[in-house]
């Protein structure tokens, strides 16, 4: 098993998960992480620390598996963060919306550290 960031997290990008983590496995977009699941040992520390329930367990991903591959993939092109940062300002505004995929998502890099 490993833990997957889901679209929870994008628009909100809080990263209280990141500070935890004890083998910086996190990857920055631009407006949303995401995990390696090859570098992450399954410790469990950063679902907690997120504020909207954007981490979970890859056991509870969608049947086609979709956000392990979301994060998979950006994982190994977008730049590695280990501190966290100030999350957007408009964060609230998103916070509790669904489905924001298909209409937030960006497949452009964060800055990383």
């Amino acid at each position: 098993m490993t833990y997957i960031v889901v679209d929870a997290c994008i628009r909100c990008k809080y990263m209280d998960c990141v500070e935890v983590c004890p083998v910086d496995c996190f990857y920055e977009g631009e407006n949303m992480l995401v995990i390696h699941p090859d570098e992450c040992i399954d410790c469990g520390v950063c679902e907690p620390e997120c504020p909207v329930e954007a981490i979970k367990p890859d056991t509870e991903d969608d049947p086609d598996s979709k956000w392990l591959k979301l994060n998979t993939e950006y994982a190994k092109v977008w730049p590695n963060i280990t501190r966290m940062k100030e999350p957007p300002e408009d964060r609230e505004k998103f916070a509790q919306e669904t489905d924001k995929l298909e209409k937030y998502f960006s497949p452009q890099p964060g800055e990383g550290d």
